[in-house]
């Protein structure tokens, strides 16, 4: 179980994340696509809060609900319903769909559970499922973060800029 930061702590440490992240992404030419749902956008809130994030970050897709991950980034509805949308299979497709209809060559995803409802033995508040395009490859991972619902949201956040920089510096271009 990861602890979630403090709110201030967490925005000021996404400031810093999102600062190292362009650099690396301008210096290796890149574009990033966003594709979010338990987060509503606040990834790419994160990214664009930064002056001259235009150069690096091409677009960020909301797709809160199922009908818009299917709709928005083209993952089939028959995965959702066999795998739910909060699973590695789900979170996967959204970062290939988000790269397909984006001018990017870096994706993040995210879903899962922020609650304080809406959790289950298997997927418990708190989980959220991250999957990241860089050079071609997939990655995927799941975390759980403690806390309410902004703490989980707040630390999904910098959970996905800090593995894209470990991504990004451990990549092949």
């Amino acid at each position: 179980m990861t602890q979630a930061p403090a709110i201030d702590d967490a925005a000021t440490d996404c400031d810093a994340l999102v600062a190292t992240l362009a650099q690396t992404l301008r210096q290796q030419g890149l574009k990033l696509v966003t594709a979010e749902s338990c987060t509503g956008g606040l990834i790419a809130a994160a990214c664009t809060d930064l002056a001259g994030s235009s150069d690096w970050f091409e677009r960020g897709l909301v797709s809160y609900s199922n009908e818009a991950k299917s709709e928005l980034l083209g993952v089939p509805a028959e995965l959702i319903a066999e795998h739910g949308a909060v699973s590695e299979p789900v979170v996967r497709a959204m970062a290939e769909g988000a790269l397909r209809h984006a001018r990017a060559q870096v994706a993040v995803a995210v879903t899962g559970v922020a609650g304080p409802g809406g959790g289950s033995a298997a997927k418990p508040v708190g989980t959220v499922w991250f999957g990241f395009s860089v050079s071609g490859r997939i990655h995927s991972e799941i975390q759980r973060f403690d806390g309410d619902r902004a703490a989980v949201r707040q630390s999904t956040v910098a959970h996905a800029l800090r593995r894209l920089q470990d991504l990004l510096g451990t990549a092949e271009h």
